[in-house]
């Protein structure tokens, strides 16, 4: 691919990887999923008098990010508002990404439409088996970011730029640590496979660091992570099924373990072609102490340490997806006699099938393609009305109503909620009391809709609630409704 043009053929290309990321992702969407839990962090630091009973649940993640903090500072200096950021910061991490993309297939592939090839077949929004993660998601998340970053660092290491790399991955690590620490771990063994000379100075950064984590786990601010997971704790997190790979089903097991021989079997067409650089080699080799790490983090969830859990492993599996995947486009689009024809009927049918696909996952959504804020539905008007209410307003709601409604009530209506089953148990991998919490909580109602006014009015003084939002008609004092939802006055 000519180097100077490149950019040119990148940039038409740029648009509609945005527009079909998006479809394939079930269109963009505000407040959608884990912004159940940044939205909420981002409003708090705005705005500190929030949430007075929740700040301390939200705290369970916002002490190990600055994800929060740095989002609120683009939103004071800019002017703008959250939604409308991270709409812009979702289209603006696909671009990243995609550039990124676009940059490693230049010096992998040897046609422009191979490369175009592999943008369409990175459209192709899918989950990492039982990892809890997505290859893209269909609204703004910090690992999204991060994932961006890391293939423009991994761009970066293929062309020698290794203080870029470095710069790169330390940047991912203010945005979302845990990515940024798998990305560390690859492109520093990669280095140490391709750079013999410079071992001497990776095993000096590679000794800092771990000498910084083992004081962070000691003194710092992860003491206490090295702990045991009580059998306890565990139960309570037992809907979140990817912090339990030695609990994972057989596909799961078939589908993560089977990128590996993938890779191999196609790093070593490429090999007895005369295709790999040293750097390449040191990318694929890297990769691999992951697999390493995934394994010794396997022995530390047999014993039950906490912090096993809390880094995801089986988030590495997003590595191996990654390389496999551009791995197998090359033997599509290229394989050992690449012809520029061959690489344009790929990059033609990956596109076609991407579109399809897009225009499917959409009309199966019954959405529209794209929501910037919270619809103006019935959920979106009685949310209007709760943020009318007093900052300490406190309201009981259905615990899955984020799922039934589409958005968190902390994200929607910015005030305190008595439980959002969902998120709140995602927060309790890492505080055990915030388990416990959510875990009384949910148990307290096991069937809202058939919550009767004098529960409701209970739980209403035993946990200091204000409202109370539900389709029942109840016999209490209404106070506002839209359709079949109500809010009923508590105290």
């Amino acid at each position: 691919m000519t180097r100077r043009l490149a950019p040119i053929a990148f940039a038409l290309c740029a648009v509609p990887f945005v527009v079909l990321a998006t479809l394939n992702s079930g269109g963009y969407r505000y407040g959608a999923s884990d912004q159940a839990f940044y939205q909420p962090a981002v409003l708090l630091q705005l705005d500190p008098g929030l949430f007075p009973r929740d700040a301390r649940v939200l705290a369970a993640q916002t002490t190990l990010t600055a994800a929060d903090e740095l989002i609120a500072l683009v939103v004071r200096g800019a002017d703008i508002t959250i939604p409308r950021l991270f709409a812009a910061l979702y289209a603006g991490s696909l671009i990243l990404f995609a550039w990124g993309v676009w940059q490693i297939a230049g010096d992998l592939y040897r046609t422009r439409g191979a490369a175009v090839a592999l943008l369409a077949a990175m459209t192709l929004r899918h989950a990492i088996a039982r990892s809890g993660t997505n290859t893209l998601e269909g609204y703004f998340h910090p690992r999204l970011v991060a994932y961006a970053i890391g293939a423009v660092a991994i761009a970066s290491f293929l062309r020698g730029r290794w203080s870029a790399a470095a710069l790169l991955v330390l940047i991912a690590a203010f945005i979302h640590p845990t990515t940024a620490l798998w990305l560390a771990v690859w492109l520093g063994a990669a280095a140490a496979v391709a750079e013999p000379g410079r071992r001497r100075w990776i095993i000096a950064a590679a000794s800092l660091g771990a000498a910084a984590a083992l004081w962070a786990l000691t003194a710092g601010p992860l003491a206490a992570r090295l702990s045991i997971m009580d059998a306890q704790w565990r139960a309570m997190l037992a809907t979140k099924d990817y912090l339990f790979p030695l609990d994972w089903p057989v596909y799961a097991w078939v589908f993560n373990l089977g990128y590996l021989p993938v890779i191999i079997w196609i790093y070593r067409r490429r090999a007895s072609a005369g295709l790999v650089s040293p750097r390449e080699r040191g990318l694929v080799l890297g990769s691999f102490s992951l697999a390493a790490i995934f394994a010794a983090a396997l022995v530390l969830h047999a014993v039950g340490v906490t912090l096993a859990f809390q880094l995801q492993p089986a988030r590495v599996f997003w590595v191996f997806d990654f390389l496999a995947t551009i791995y197998v486009v090359w033997g599509v689009a290229e394989g050992s006699g690449a012809s520029t024809r061959r690489a344009q009927v790929a990059a033609l049918a990956i596109t076609a099938f991407s579109v399809a696909r897009g225009i499917h996952v959409v009309v199966e959504a019954e959405r529209p393609p794209v929501q910037i804020t919270v619809p103006d539905d019935d959920w979106g008007r009685v949310m209007a009305w709760v943020r009318t209410t007093g900052k300490d307003s406190g309201f009981l709601a259905d615990p899955l109503h984020a799922v039934r409604y589409g958005t968190s009530l902390r994200v929607a209506g910015e005030r305190d909620v008595f439980v959002e089953s969902v998120k709140d148990a995602a927060l309790g991998m890492y505080d055990r009391r915030i388990a416990v919490r959510t875990d009384e909580r949910i148990r307290a109602i096991p069937d809202y809709d058939r919550l009767a006014a004098p529960e409701a009015r209970r739980l209403g003084g035993q946990y200091d609630l204000d409202f109370m939002i539900t389709e029942q008609q109840l016999d209490l004092p209404l106070v506002f409704e839209s359709g079949r939802l109500r809010v009923y006055r508590l105290q």
